[in-house]
Parts: structure tokens; C-alpha cells; sequence
């Protein structure tokens, strides 16, 4: 999947280019806890360097960076459990709680300081709507073991408890918890 989705779709995810490499991945070592070994920190750090080589012209030089590139995001996926792919739409000073099975659909949209953690799915709803993925607003807080699915939006702040399985929009500021998820006051 990782390589199909430049090859498909010739989508260059949209990053804040006012920050550079080193700017983007100094901010989240800070959000991280200025902790570098956390999975979750070397998983968004792979994630900013598969978004800066696509950006690197002419095509013919990002081969080595592609290539590093894979071998990292394998490494990550394979030995930390954090799929997180580059075509993400990743906002600034996001962090990931722990590791292991987290889940974040390709196409899918994270703004700025979101905290995800352990056993997140941010997926597809149906398997021949791979395109449907969930959009977070800033600020949103996800549970461990929450599945967001679908064409789903998440507002501002708003926050989704553990093991939540939301289907359908979350407005700003609010809680979603239970199976199938309910906004709580």
C-alpha cells in the first residue's frame, strides 16, 4: 500500500512548509517529552522525512530518500505497531501515546496537538471506500482502543474515550464514548 498510494492517486499531502525538517521534528520532540526514543516520536519523525523527500526535485534524486524511507516506515510499522503512512495529513506537535496497533488510514487528516493512543484505528468504514478516512480537528484527544471509522469528523477538542467506536461526526468540544459512540455532556 505504501507504494501504490504515490503511484495511484500522485497526491502530495499538504504540510505546514513554513517550518522546516529539523523545525517540524525539534516541535515534536518537544511535544514528545524531548524524549527521543518513544516509538511515538520516531514514528512522526519518519512520517516528516517521507513527507520532505517527496518534495525533493528532480524526482530522480528522492530514489535513496524513497528508499530509506521505506526501510524506516517498515521498521516502524513492523517492530513499534504504528502504521503511519506519509500521505497522512499530519499537523504540527501531534503525539502518540505508547505503541502498538495504531492504525491511521492513509488518507486520513490530523491537525494540530492531537494525542493518540495505544490501539487507535483511524480507518475505512467500507473496503471499497478506502478514500472515507476520518478527519481530527486541533486539540482532539483519542482513548486507547477507540476506532474512528469512516467519512467521520472530529471537531475541535473534542475528546473520544477508550474503546469507543465513533461512526458518525463529533462536534467541537465534546465526549464520545460506548459502542457505537454517544456524545456525552
Amino acid at each position: 500500500m505504501s507504494v501504490q498510494v504515490d503511484w495511484i492517486t500522485n497526491k502530495q499531502p499538504t504540510e505546514d512548509s513554513s517550518l522546516s525538517l529539523w523545525q517540524q521534528i525539534k516541535e515534536d520532540w518537544i511535544a514528545h517529552g524531548r524524549d527521543w526514543t518513544l516509538p511515538g516520536f520516531r514514528s512522526v519523525a519518519v512520517h516528516r522525512f517521507g513527507v520532505w523527500r517527496k518534495k525533493i526535485k528532480p524526482k530522480l534524486l528522492q530514489i535513496p530518500f524513497s528508499i530509506l524511507y521505506l526501510m524506516l516506515y517498515r521498521r516502524i510499522r513492523n517492530h513499534y505497531g504504528i502504521e503511519l503512512l506519509y500521505t497522512v495529513k499530519l499537523g504540527r506537535r501531534v503525539v502518540i501515546h505508547h505503541q502498538g496497533t495504531i492504525i491511521i488510514n492513509a488518507y486520513a487528516s490530523i491537525d494540530d496537538d492531537c494525542q493518540i493512543c495505544q490501539g487507535v484505528t483511524l480507518g475505512s468504514r467500507y473496503p471499497d471506500r478506502p478514500y472515507d478516512a476520518p478527519r481530527l480537528g486541533k486539540g482532539v484527544e483519542v482513548g486507547a482502543g477507540a476506532k474512528i471509522l469512516g467519512n467521520v469528523t472530529i471537531g475541535d477538542y473534542a475528546r473520544i474515550g477508550a474503546n469507543a467506536v465513533v461512526l458518525c461526526d463529533v462536534p467541537a468540544g465534546a465526549t464520545a464514548v460506548g459502542i457505537p459512540a454517544k456524545i456525552i455532556k
